[in-house]
């Protein structure tokens, strides 16, 4: 019995860092301001057949609806209750989504906002996505209900009840995060408040969460509300499956709070795995891809079973949150790709793939001054849907990159070596570089500015592999390049420096 017991607790304790994908998937994707109608159609469409595994949403509750600047994307990250309606769509709709992505074993990962509500000068009224009354200046919000009892305002020692230093971490924790009411989540009710919505989420079949500004809470406050968190919804989850929880927390070094002060919660978002990858394949500062070799916790990133990794975010695309102009994007698609191939080939961390919408970007002083714009929408400001293109791209200025055959191929990728350890890594001292996931997968990049021809151990069995960069098997053919591997697991490698992608990806599940 005790042993039961206390193979109960280590499920419990190791819970929170589980994805709760289904057997085979091994990526997330953030549909980024996505309608849950579209995110339902997504998941039965193209999310199951392809193996991904989840959806990160955008916040599901309540805004503030913010006209000037007109519906910017922000607006979701300024909270008025905990009503599930949103421009993405009402509860009925969330529901459905919910439903059916499950159905096809696509899970949903919820953005909790829960460090604060809107900003404090937010005014008053009903200008709110389910219409619900507020007053931000009397910190008023009774559709939740909250009051000037529930926030941090007494508790903030600086002057402007500002953030006004990130080397203090009583301020980082306890002041308002540009202008948001931070909730006093040190109140007994206020968790409780936090985690009934969180458990309204869990019944719906929600299958974990990213938290929101964790950065600026408490880990012991955050471990609060999380213990008070049901197991997963039997309908789609084993009994006694614990939410999996990835916080946002930026941490670059040279600040005080870590992102080490947050395991004990769950995983981490690793906002240095972007900002260090984006500087390598951009060959900034010296650095070469030749040093990816110890790739990882050798570059100072957290351990990799508390890493949630992506190449970029909502908000570094824009130049918000951490990694400044290094982040790659979709705007620099052919190193993007490159970026991401990496990513979802490398056994470190969970992966969360980007899926953007375009805005009219427009640089003055250095400075993108169009990096507010909401999705694309109508003149009302509700959002468009996600139109599908003949070519399977997508339309009505959604970039879809989970789309794009390239990034699509490699969650393929990751899900077929999914255990297999680094292995057979190569490269010229400069950057062009191969590895494989031992004997199912290999891949190779060349981003120097001469062309590569290189006889390379695979690891592979023998025989003619599909390049899934280049194209796709489809019957026991290949619309792309192909890969011949001998005997003794040798292939030969070819790979202008001016090919719109320059690597090449091949696995087990690609021989034709």
């Amino acid at each position: 019995m005790q042993v039961l017991l206390l193979l109960a607790g280590l499920g419990f304790c190791w819970g929170q860092y589980n994805p709760n994908v289904q057997a085979g998937t091994t990526s997330i994707v953030h549909l980024f301001e996505w309608r849950w109608a579209d995110i339902a159609l997504e998941c039965e469409r193209y999310l199951a057949p392809y193996g991904f595994g989840g959806v990160q949403v955008s916040p599901p509750n309540e805004n503030i609806i913010v006209t000037d600047p007109f519906r910017p994307w922000w607006e979701r990250y300024q909270p008025i209750s905990y009503k599930l309606c949103t421009r993405s769509g009402d509860e009925n709709e969330f529901r459905d989504m919910v439903t059916r992505c499950n159905n096809v074993g696509v899970h949903i990962y919820v953005d909790a906002v829960v460090n604060h509500m809107c900003g404090s000068g937010g005014g008053s009224g009903t200008h709110s996505t389910c219409g619900s009354y507020f007053n931000a200046g009397e910190r008023d919000f009774p559709a939740v209900p909250y009051s000037g009892w529930d926030f941090n305002d007494g508790k903030c020692q600086t002057a402007s009840g500002e953030i006004e230093n990130y080397g203090d971490m009583y301020q980082v924790r306890d002041c308002r995060l540009t202008g948001l009411l931070d909730l006093a989540l040190e109140k007994d009710y206020v968790r409780s408040t936090v985690a009934e919505y969180m458990n309204r989420l869990i019944d719906i079949g929600v299958a974990g969460f990213r938290i929101d500004a964790a950065k600026h809470m408490w880990p012991g406050d955050i471990k609060a509300f999380l213990d008070q968190l049901k197991d997963l919804n039997t309908e789609w989850f084993s009994a006694g499956t614990r939410p999996f929880i990835y916080q946002e927390v930026i941490d670059l070094g040279g600040e005080p709070i870590t992102g080490s002060d947050y395991f004990e919660n769950g995983r981490v978002t690793e906002f240095k795995y972007g900002a260090k990858l984006g500087t390598v394949i951009r060959k900034w500062d010296g650095e070469k891809m030749a040093y990816l070799v110890n790739w990882g916790e050798g570059w100072g990133f957290v351990p990799s079973d508390r890493a949630l990794v992506f190449v970029d975010n909502h908000d570094n695309q824009r130049g918000h949150g951490a990694g400044g102009a290094s982040i790659l994007t979709f705007w620099d698609s052919r190193l993007y790709k490159m970026a991401v191939g990496f990513m979802l080939a490398h056994p470190y961390g969970f992966t969360r793939v980007m899926s953007s919408f375009r805005w009219p970007r427009n640089f003055v002083n250095g400075e993108d001054v169009n990096d507010w714009v909401g999705p694309p929408s109508e003149s009302d400001g509700s959002t468009k849907a996600v139109t599908i293109n003949e070519d399977t791209t997508c339309g009505n200025d959604w970039v879809c990159e989970h789309r794009w055959r390239q990034i699509r191929n490699m969650v393929v990728f990751r899900n077929v070596v999914d255990g297999e350890p680094f292995s057979n890594w190569w490269d010229n001292d400069s950057n062009q570089v191969a590895f494989g996931r031992g004997s199912k997968g290999f891949i190779v990049f060349n981003n120097d500015d001469w062309d590569m021809n290189v006889d390379l151990q695979t690891g592979l069995p023998a025989g003619t592999y599909c390049d899934v960069i280049s194209g796709d098997k489809e019957d026991n053919r290949c619309t792309g390049s192909q890969v011949y591997v001998s005997e003794d697991g040798l292939a030969n490698f070819q790979i202008s420096s001016q090919a719109e992608d320059p690597f090449m990806a091949i696995h087990v599940n690609a021989k034709l």
